[in-house]
């Protein structure tokens, strides 16, 4: 079995093989916080997009990105809209051969994406030899691939920590600095202190991250740049152009054509 229901519950430590590959398509998905205790995991959507965040960082995963989760990460994937899930697993002892042990975001290239949704229709059983050397080739291609550093650290202040999380999970905005301080009752030098301390970025900057982030999963779930615009609060459409290209050095369109 290689296609999985959205309502079906998974657990990768309960199978035993090397390498196995699921495929869903789903919707309004939440994982909730968890970690996989002899599985390394990639985790790929070849269109829609996901939110994945850990203990400390928030990630987003367009069709051109993948992500390597190692064994006993702990970790949370959110969608809203529609998306082509695809997740392999290995046997962390295994996997371990290949990749170092911690958590990355690659670019995915057009022979990763078929490799991989090659093997997440795999049927899971021994492998057989041209598994085998399909894997070889995945390998040697996911060594090569480009690491993509786009991530937002978040904050470990538990006042802030659950605020963080909760305009993840509802996709609400983070307010500005003085609504914030009057939400939390902390003075504003406090809060961008403790954001510059816990995440390398004052306040201010770290809501311009937020904001970017959830740009590139609007424009990738079909929303215009004007829908983009109102939904994150810029003055106009120029603005957020002059704002996206700014932080990825490519207009909205650009980037989004850049990464078919």
């Amino acid at each position: 079995m290689a296609i999985l229901k959205q309502t079906e519950e998974f657990n990768a430590d309960s199978i035993h093989e090397k390498v196995i590959g699921i495929a869903s398509d789903m919707v309004m998905h939440d994982s909730g916080f968890h970690f996989h205790k002899t599985k390394s995991q990639l985790l790929y959507a070849p269109t829609g997009c996901m939110t994945v965040t850990t203990s400390d960082r928030q990630l987003v995963l367009p069709p051109f990105r993948m992500l390597w989760i190692p064994a006993n990460e702990v970790h949370r994937v959110n969608f809203r809209n529609i998306v082509a899930y695809r997740s392999v697993y290995f046997d962390d002892s295994y996997s371990k051969r290949y990749m170092k042990s911690d958590l990355k975001v690659l670019h995915v290239n057009p022979l990763l994406k078929e490799i991989i949704e090659r093997m997440c229709f795999w049927e899971w059983s021994d492998l057989s030899n041209d598994q085998i050397n399909l894997l070889e080739v995945f390998w040697d291609e996911i060594s090569k691939a480009p690491e993509e550093k786009m991530e937002l650290k978040m904050p470990q202040d538990r006042r802030f920590k659950k605020l963080a999380e909760e305009w993840t999970q509802r996709q609400s905005m983070p307010p500005m600095l003085k609504d914030l301080a009057g939400k939390t009752g902390a003075v504003e030098k406090t809060i961008s202190r403790i954001f510059k301390k816990e995440t390398g970025l004052s306040y201010q900057e770290w809501r311009q991250q937020w904001r970017l982030q959830r740009s590139i999963e609007l424009l990738v779930d079909g929303n215009s740049i004007g829908e983009v615009t109102h939904i994150l609060d810029f003055s106009s459409d120029s603005a957020f152009i002059e704002f996206f290209k700014k932080h990825t050095g490519a207009t909205p369109l650009q980037f989004l054509m850049k990464h078919e």
